[in-house]
């Protein structure tokens, strides 16, 4: 990710008249609002957070910066998921959902009994962390298609499983299982993912959308449109295509392809005002100011997106 200096983002805030800050940030749906209020929340995930830290000073570092919410990993010690819970409290940066760890090295689609027994205990540990930690929602990659899992049993094998044994727990839990495409060659379009979440028939699975996954080969603003009300969270990212190799590259919020605009647009579009968390690399090795001056720069691009504008300016 690109360095972006104290006198760059002076730039880029001098670019745009103080009135249009105002007047976006007054229209509904589209204002900052508090934990708790009616506006899209800033949220950061854990990982981007200084791992050197102990965890308040951690949680309270992402607030002093200007997140309110955070997305945490699965956790299987119970100290440390303790400590995690008495850092939420005593700093007030709400851990809004938990990002499932297992689902990739067990997928629930495997032909495996074993594997997917292994699948659905991470699981199981994940709804245990969301209910400790008051978090509302639980991510799950649902399958991985792969030479040996066709996309059908994907579909079939992954349902069943998620019926049977964590939907249960789940809605015991009144946590709300949210599905997410990630480079797992399934749910490829949003008509199928909205036909996958809606198989369910149950107001605990609903969309985990990520507004980076898809823009290899689609248009986030159209799935968000598609989706609708079963998006329960949003993840944001940015990618570039580089031509000259043939690939994208990870790029900080607002310096890849993506229409952010637009993006605004279409969650405006569906009344989405729920937590939005920033899913991109921790502080690159070197940056001026530290992880406060890299992560109050995250938090000014999220601000400006939220805002209607693109998230950077050229300087």
């Amino acid at each position: 990710m690109s360095e972006v200096t104290r006198r760059t983002l002076l730039k880029t805030a001098a670019a745009v008249p103080l009135t249009a800050w105002t007047d976006a940030l007054r229209r509904p749906g589209i204002a900052q609002s508090p934990a708790g209020a009616a506006g899209p929340q800033k949220a950061v995930l854990v990982t981007m957070l200084p791992k050197e830290l102990p965890w308040k000073e951690r949680f309270a570092l992402a607030r002093a910066v200007g997140f309110t919410g955070i997305e945490m990993q699965t956790m299987t010690d119970r100290a440390v998921a303790d400590e995690v819970a008495r850092a939420s409290a005593d700093t007030g940066l709400v851990v809004h959902s938990v990002m499932n760890s297992d689902h990739w090295r067990y997928p629930l689609s495997s032909g495996d009994p074993e594997v997917v027994r292994k699948s659905v205990a991470g699981m199981k540990t994940s709804l245990e962390n969301a209910r400790l930690w008051k978090a509302g929602v639980v991510l799950l990659v649902p399958a991985v298609v792969t030479p040996e899992t066709s996309y059908g049993d994907a579909w079939t094998r992954s349902q069943k499983v998620i019926n049977e044994e964590i939907l249960p727990v789940a809605a015991g839990f009144k946590v709300v299982v949210g599905i997410e495409e990630v480079w797992n060659k399934f749910l490829l379009s949003p008509l199928e993912f909205a036909r996958y979440v809606d198989e369910f028939k149950s107001p605990w699975v609903k969309a985990y959308f990520d507004v980076g996954n898809i823009v290899f080969y689609a248009y986030p603003q159209d799935w968000i449109r598609t989706l609708g009300r079963r998006i329960v969270r949003v993840h944001l990212k940015d990618f570039k295509l580089d031509r000259s190799k043939g690939r994208f590259d990870w790029v900080n919020i607002g310096e890849g392809d993506i229409d952010w605009p637009e993006v605004r647009k279409a969650l405006n579009e569906i009344g989405y005002t729920n937590w939005m968390t920033t899913e991109i690399a921790g502080t690159p090795e070197g940056y001026t100011g530290g992880a406060r001056a890299y992560l109050g720069d995250v938090v000014s691009r999220l601000d400006r997106f939220l805002a209607g504008f693109t998230p950077v300016t050229s300087a």
